[in-house]
């Protein structure tokens, strides 16, 4: 994973058309805070702002991705699970599910899901595969989840396990409404299928100024919450050990982040 600092670019990708760079867009500023150069000066001062009242940001997008790295690993390696749905990937970085997978097993395959043009823009970044294995990208809503499946299902065969993975995603939906989607998706996934999620907790004060800079500079709301409700989101499924916990606990290994606390709590459950 990438340890770059979130510091400010002097380079980033040329405007598009389609592409409002007069908003900040979540996308392009968790991008900005994980070191990467897709985002445009309105994101580098959402994002600072943010980084004023809650200096570990930075820290706690890193320590997300690793978590992302750890549960692939171990969903691809120890699992054995060939095919995996991301929705709401958001811009590549480095270690992308696809890759991760791929590396375990190169058969695996991956369908991304994500509606944002400049995430689309950057799609055949995404759209690269090992010879044995296939990845492809869906431009869908997470609020449709009906549409989410249909689409996979051209890709993957849903008769078999199948890892979802919502990871930093949910935060951004009304938890009720979050409540009602999870299981929508993962009733189109058949026994023995995964879900993995990750969202940050409400757990410090500066999270919650973050979370209002973030809402206040005119980007989707974003909305921390209590650990236990995102235990929630894993109703009805099997918790792998050690549960919904924060990342930097869930199966570490060593990593600039092993020893470090972040406002970040996820888990991996299976599908009973």
């Amino acid at each position: 994973m990438s340890d770059s600092s979130a510091v400010p670019n002097d380079s980033g990708p040329s405007p598009s058309p389609k592409i409002d760079t007069s908003v900040p867009q979540s996308a392009r500023i968790w991008n900005y805070w994980l070191g990467g150069k897709d985002n445009y000066p309105v994101d580098r001062a959402a994002g600072d702002q943010v980084l004023e009242v809650y200096p570990e940001m930075a820290n706690a997008a890193r320590a997300a991705r690793h978590f992302i790295a750890r549960a692939v690993r171990y969903l691809a390696g120890e699992v054995g699970i060939r095919q995996f749905l991301d929705v709401g990937t958001g811009l590549p970085t480095v270690d992308n599910t696809h890759e991760i997978a791929q590396r375990a097993a190169p058969e695996s395959k991956i369908v991304y899901v994500d509606n944002d043009p400049l995430v689309l823009a950057h799609a055949r970044a995404l759209l690269t595969s090992s010879p044995e294995g296939v990845t492809v990208y869906v431009d869908a809503d997470l609020h449709d989840p009906a549409t989410i499946l249909r689409e996979a299902s051209q890709t993957l065969d849903l008769s078999r396990p199948t890892a979802l993975m919502l990871m930093g995603i949910l935060g951004h939906i009304d938890y009720e409404e979050a409540l009602s989607i999870v299981p929508r998706l993962l009733d189109g996934l058949p026994s023995g299928s995964y879900l993995g999620t990750y969202d940050f907790i409400d757990t410090s004060q500066g999270v919650k100024e973050a979370e209002r800079l973030y809402e206040e500079s005119g980007t989707l709301p974003y909305r921390p919450r209590p650990i236990e409700q995102i235990a929630g989101f894993f109703e009805g499924l099997e918790l792998v050990t050690p549960g919904v916990v924060e990342v930097t606990q869930w199966r570490p290994d060593p990593s600039p982040f092993t020893h470090t606390r972040v406002d970040v709590a996820g888990g991996v459950g299976r599908k009973p």
